[in-house]
């Protein structure tokens, strides 16, 4: 379940991205919760640390790589220091 949020801003601000939302095919809400949700995706660690994880494992499975690879390249990685 959504819960409302009120917020004051200036209304020449309101009107340009009441514009900018129209222009994209979205209303000012979702504008908003995008605008949300991306703010605290950028300060939730354990989120960023997923999305890190995601495109790690994207990577290797886009070379060919699969779980039984990943130990041997740690250990690669760690011989090389």
């Amino acid at each position: 379940m959504s819960t409302q949020m009120i917020v004051r801003i200036d209304p020449e601000l309101k009107a340009k991205v009441n514009n900018f939302a129209r222009a994209d095919g979205k209303n000012v809400s979702e504008v908003v919760r995008e605008l949300l949700e991306t703010y605290v995706k950028n300060r939730d660690i354990g989120a960023y640390v997923d999305d890190l994880w995601d495109r790690v494992g994207n990577k290797l499975r886009s070379r060919g790589s699969g779980p039984e690879d990943i130990q041997r390249m740690i250990d690669d990685i760690r011989a090389e220091k």
